[in-house]
């Protein structure tokens, strides 16, 4: 009896629950849903496709337009170093002493010898105008028939010994000169000084080297003139003239376009890149050193772009993202890539197409899934 009254309320029981289910999901289907937040006032503009410059962009790095690496002339030990990294020089300072005992005896030694040649010269010059002033005397007598014409040779023999001994002795003491300043110009060898006014960039050796002919000891920029030199591609060559002007921009100076001029092209391709050098003067600036990251453009033609305020942006940590408006009118944060900027407009490249509507000033506001009251 109890084994039947367990087989007819087990049916009963699921019934029941069963039952109880489609109640609840009947419940649930006829829950009205919550309507969306309203925000009013709220600015809308529509993406639209406008034209566009399209730039060919070079990167290359600043350099200054003149640089020099001081090296030294002779071979002989550092004494003194008397300029630094970062140290602004003129015209003929001197940056470095070298050891100049050797040379300095030398000038010594080319000095005594020209006096002595000049000595030598004094006493030349003498006896050819005594052996001058007999031959004349001489002469007089020939003609007169008082000599004979052997003691007439003898005089005039004299006369051309002088001669040529005075000839040999001013060629010494020309010989002694040239010495003497070859021995003066080696001294000048062991003060190293700077060829032109600007800025000690490196400094390369150290008090006590032995400093060696051709050894670079500092290098120096004029700081006067500085070009960014970047690498255009061969097929892009075609878009870059001698004299052109051409906007550049220094990541280290801020978003500010400067104007160069195209100078150089190095008529030599890169045989590893396929590039041809290109020398851009820059403007005077004195925020500007050697090594700094730039980018120069060059025009193109003009390209079909996806422009949208600046305003309109929402940033995301490193993402950034518009509100876009469906058809009933409900905003959702759409992330977008965008790409160059253009004065107070920035450029969509994907995420976004042209017709759909957009929150123009997003601002610090959370717009995503309430329904935007467009401003009339």
């Amino acid at each position: 009896m109890n084994r039947r009254n367990q087989r007819l309320t087990l049916p009963i029981i699921l019934c029941l629950v069963a039952s109880g289910g489609l109640s609840s999901c009947s419940n649930e289907r006829h829950t009205p849903a919550a309507a969306p937040e309203t925000v009013g006032n709220v600015s809308v503009i529509v993406a639209q496709t406008a034209t566009a410059p399209d730039w060919l962009e070079a990167v290359g790095t600043v350099r200054a337009a003149h640089t020099s690496q001081v090296a030294s002339q002779m071979m002989s030990d550092i004494v003194e170093i008397c300029a630094r990294e970062g140290d602004r020089v003129q015209s003929g300072q001197v940056l470095a002493v070298l050891n100049d005992a050797q040379p300095r005896s030398g000038t010594d030694q080319a000095t005594a010898a020209l006096n002595v040649a000049e000595k030598e010269v004094s006493a030349a010059d003498s006896d050819f105008a005594l052996a001058e002033a007999t031959l004349k005397r001489y002469q007089q007598l020939y003609e007169k028939k008082s000599v004979s014409p052997q003691e007439f040779d003898e005089i005039k023999g004299r006369y051309q010994s002088a001669e040529a001994r005075r000839d040999m002795a001013r060629a010494g003491q020309a010989q002694a000169n040239a010495g003497l300043m070859q021995a003066r110009t080696s001294l000048g060898y062991t003060r190293i000084h700077a060829p032109f006014a600007g800025l000690v960039t490196e400094k390369k050796a150290d008090a006590g080297t032995l400093a060696s002919p051709g050894m670079p000891m500092f290098t120096i920029e004029d700081t006067r003139s500085y070009r960014l030199e970047v690498a255009v591609d061969e097929s892009d060559l075609r878009l870059v003239q001698v004299g052109q002007i051409s906007p550049v921009t220094i990541d280290a100076l801020g978003n500010v376009p400067l104007f160069g001029k195209v100078v150089q092209i190095v008529p030599a391709a890169d045989p590893a890149s396929r590039s041809f050098l290109v020398k851009v003067a820059l403007p005077a600036d004195g925020r500007l050193r050697s090594g700094l990251f730039g980018r120069a453009r060059f025009p193109r033609g003009e390209r079909p772009t996806l422009l949208v305020p600046r305003t309109s942006l929402v940033e995301r940590g490193q993402l950034q993202g518009v509100y876009v408006l469906d058809a009933n009118q409900i905003a959702g944060l759409r992330y977008v890539t965008i790409g160059k900027s253009a004065g107070e407009q920035i450029e969509v490249l994907s995420g976004l197409q042209g017709g759909e509507k957009l929150v123009a000033v997003a601002g610090d506001r959370d717009l995503s899934g309430k329904r935007i009251a467009i401003r009339p």
